[in-house]
């Protein structure tokens, strides 16, 4: 059922009363937004308001709080409230709300919020004994903690539940921090797969917090089996180590000791029967050089692999107290998998090799990249490194300004719409440099997306916060959130589609303007107009260089609301078909109208893609006059001879007779030549049409006249035309008979022949049946039926039909 308003809708009212022994405290505001009223938004199922969490905490011993008072909307007036008891959300972004506190007594009292606008919107009255200000959470939504400190240290701490005025708290909010999360989590994971290559690993788009421990451990089971492997050949030097000793303990005295004593001549005693002889007195050395070798394991390389164990171990213990932390490490067997990794470093610890020096300096030698179990550990120390620093990062991720992270939001369910029917090609959101991974979505930074379709291999790329490379804005310069690139097969221009994410909503309420004008909630009209901007504004160089033109094709605004139903009858969205600008209601639970609007715009043809966007007046005449005017003549080959000589020769000729409008000779540019299946099928010519050329001349001559080629008997005086071409082009793919033929020539459009694939397509002649084919082109493979076999001979086109 509705709650009653409370009062005018300016009122502002005693929302919270807090008694304590050194002071009271109140904050006062509008128990509810209109806007929120007007939605119904936080709500469950039963149309009930949605619990806040409110939580009050005091230092024992120093402050005690004797009353609590609480505003309760359905019984509209505070009520007594207990620390654990439920409370309504009373507390929303972008409005307003008036802190005030006074002392009882004179105590050094301060107020502070980690949001230097809010705490420096407190200030002290007076002589000091009232702190007072406005408090705006502008953006911000979800908890904020308020504190009252005394000698910098806090005495009471209030937190509080700011709701959303323009989405569900539960429903959408929620869901789009899982959202934005969850999208992170599918593209980090995907590009670690595609870098290392991991086998093994289940390829999946919806990745849990589950399946990423499970990749964690998999990459550790192989880290930890790698590290063993060392054990048994682990990397070493050979050491050398020089000691003096009495010569009684050397075994093995080597040529180094005569160097020794010669350096060293007090080692030397003087005996009757030395070994040593010096100017006929004998000598015995009492101390010798002694030569030990000896394996060392301190190298670089094992220093490396004891510093990658050490940092798991330690990500490891920052992990698990995190999870602790957050309530998350409820699941035994996930807690036992933690335990059981940190043994097993342990472990590893005490093996010999690793009884080494720290590392101070990291260089990758070849034993780490090539020698079997080190080249293991360094990979995979990459790969668990990353991977924990994605999860560490996003277990402190907080975007609490809604109006950006809806911005993101739109961009990642775009791709998330995208990614679910279409091939990734690459991306550059996620990044990696020697300390992890990144994510670049942010304000300042450019995003961009590459994908395939797989039924036509056309690719497209979505862009965040960029404009596609070529594109300008001679006046101001202009930056949308989200631009669709499109890349058709069978056209040369690039169709750009803007989708703008705007954070506002116009509620309608009754009796505004806006409600008179569109009835429904919808985008604000400023927004709508600065899609038209974007539309317009936007331009690029043509490919001629003649000059600049507009290069998108539609903008459109995504806003936040939920009913989708609704809106289908809203102005901007019927505008979307009219001028391709208009607007698209975008929440996770209201994904429908964007996800249908861009399967369509992707397997659009090329000419209903063009017709989306407004044309200026005369086009349609223009293009009317295009398809009418006939500019090509394709004309049958009688022998397989006639194709070598009209090659040979730079000519095409055709009887006078032939032309049934001798008018048609004005307008002809072009001319093709077609090679029949019954004289060319078994050449190595083959049948179609191969070959066409612009014309260079044209002239009506007796056939006799034209001497390239000798004249049959019987037909010396004809009247011919002959047609000069300037060079003969051969078609990359030529068109092929498909069934049908043509008897003696046929005129057409250069653009027709072009698109055309077939022979029967040379007779499609109307801008509606060219959209109809190439449309049912692009789903599969389509045919153009004629009431003749000879495509010359045929009255009409009966009708295009899909062949299954």
């Amino acid at each position: 059922m509705d709650l009653p308003h409370i009062g005018s809708p300016n009122r502002s009212i005693e929302l919270l009363r807090i008694e304590t022994n050194l002071f009271n405290l109140y904050i006062h505001g509008k128990p509810f937004h209109p806007t929120v009223d007007s939605l119904k938004l936080h709500r469950n199922d039963e149309q009930q308001l949605i619990p806040a969490q409110l939580l009050i905490s005091s230092t024992p011993g120093v402050l005690v709080i004797e009353n609590l008072h609480v505003f309760n909307p359905e019984s509209q007036r505070l009520v007594d409230w207990q620390t654990g008891e439920p409370a309504y959300p009373l507390f929303f972004e972008t409005q307003p709300y008036e802190f005030v506190l006074e002392k009882k007594v004179d105590v050094p009292i301060s107020f502070f919020h980690e949001n230097m606008n809010i705490r420096q919107a407190v200030k002290p009255l007076g002589r000091g004994w009232i702190l007072s200000g406005l408090l705006n959470f502008q953006n911000e939504v979800g908890l904020t903690d308020l504190e009252l400190r005394m000698h910098g240290k806090t005495l009471l701490s209030l937190q509080l539940e700011i709701f959303p005025v323009k989405m569900d708290y539960k429903r959408d909010y929620q869901m789009i921090l899982n959202d934005v999360n969850q999208q992170i989590y599918n593209l980090s994971f995907d590009f670690l797969r595609k870098t290392y290559n991991l086998t093994g690993l289940r390829e999946t788009k919806n990745q849990s917090l589950t399946e990423f421990f499970s990749i964690l451990k998999h990459v550790f089971s192989q880290l930890i089996q790698a590290v063993e492997r060392i054990q048994f050949a682990p990397h070493s030097k050979h050491q050398v180590e020089n000691r003096i000793v009495t010569s009684g303990q050397v075994r093995k005295p080597d040529k180094k000791n005569i160097q020794f004593l010669s350096k060293h001549p007090h080692h030397l005693v003087q005996v009757n029967r030395g070994i040593v002889s010096i100017h006929g007195q004998r000598y015995n050395p009492s101390h010798l050089l002694e030569t030990k070798r000896y394996v060392d394991y301190d190298t670089n390389e094992n220093r490396f692999v004891r510093w990658v164990l050490l940092r798991i171990a330690q990500k490891l213990k920052a992990l698990k107290q995190r999870l602790t932390e957050k309530g998350k490490l409820l699941d035994p067997h996930l807690s036992r998998q933690l335990t059981d990794m940190q043994s097993q470093l342990q472990r590893l610890f005490g093996l010999d090799f690793l009884q080494v020096k720290d590392m101070r300096q990291l260089s990758i030698t070849l034993v780490l990249q090539m020698a079997p179990g080190y080249r293991d550990v360094y990979r995979n120390y990459l790969m668990l490194m990353k991977g924990l620093s994605i999860q560490s990062d996003l277990f402190h991720l907080s975007m609490k300004d809604l109006a950006q992270l809806y911005e993101y939001w739109c961009f990642l369910k775009i791709h998330d719409l995208l990614s679910r029917k279409y091939e990734l090609l690459k991306q550059d959101i996620i990044k990696v440099n020697r300390t992890g991974i990144f994510v670049t979505l942010d304000k300042t930074q450019k995003a961009k997306v590459v994908y395939r379709n797989p039924k036509n291999g056309e690719e497209f790329t979505l862009f965040y916060n960029t404009l596609p490379q070529g594109e300008e804005t001679p006046t101001v310069a202009q930056r949308p959130d989200n631009v669709l690139t499109l890349k058709k097969n069978d056209s040369k221009t690039v169709y750009k589609y803007v989708f703008d994410a705007k954070y506002r909503l116009d509620p309608a309420y009754e009796g505004t303007p806006y409600n008179r004008n569109y009835k429904t909630p919808g985008p604000e009209e400023s927004d709508i107009n600065t899609m038209h901007r974007y539309r317009d504004a936007i331009v690029c160089e043509e490919d001629r260089g003649d000059g600049l033109e507009r290069s998108m094709f539609g903008a459109y605004v995504l806003f936040p609301y939920h009913n989708e139903e609704q809106f289908k009858e809203h102005r901007f969205y019927k505008s979307i078909q009219l001028v391709n600008v208009g607007a698209f209601p975008f929440l996770p639970n209201a994904t429908k109208l964007m996800e249908a609007f861009l399967d369509e715009i992707i397997s659009d043809s090329p000419e209903k893609s063009y017709e989306r966007a407004t044309r200026p007046s005369g086009t349609k005449t223009y293009y009317k006059n295009q398809l009418s005017g006939r500019n090509m003549l394709v004309g049958s080959m009688r022998r397989v001879e006639q194709l070598d000589e009209a090659l040979r020769f730079g000519f095409y000729h055709v009887p006078l007779e032939n032309l049934t409008d001798h008018t048609a000779l004005s307008h002809l540019e072009y001319v093709a030549l077609y090679q029949s299946v019954k004289q060319f099928e078994s050449q190595a010519k083959g049948s179609g049409v191969h070959w066409f050329g612009r014309i260079k001349d044209w002239k009506v001559l007796k056939r006799h006249e034209i001497t390239e080629i000798p004249a049959r008997v019987g037909t010396e005086d004809k009247l011919y035309v002959k047609f000069t071409v300037e060079r003969w082009i051969k078609r990359e793919n030529p068109i092929i008979p498909g069934g049908h033929g043509i008897y003696s020539l046929l005129l057409t459009s250069k653009y027709i022949f072009d698109l055309a694939g077939e022979i029967a397509e040379l007779r499609l002649e109307t801008e509606e049946a060219i959209r109809r084919w190439r449309e049912q082109r692009r789903q599969g493979r389509v045919k153009v039926e004629l009431n003749h076999q000879q495509v010359d001979l045929a009255s009409k086109v009966e009708i295009i039909t899909e062949v299954e």
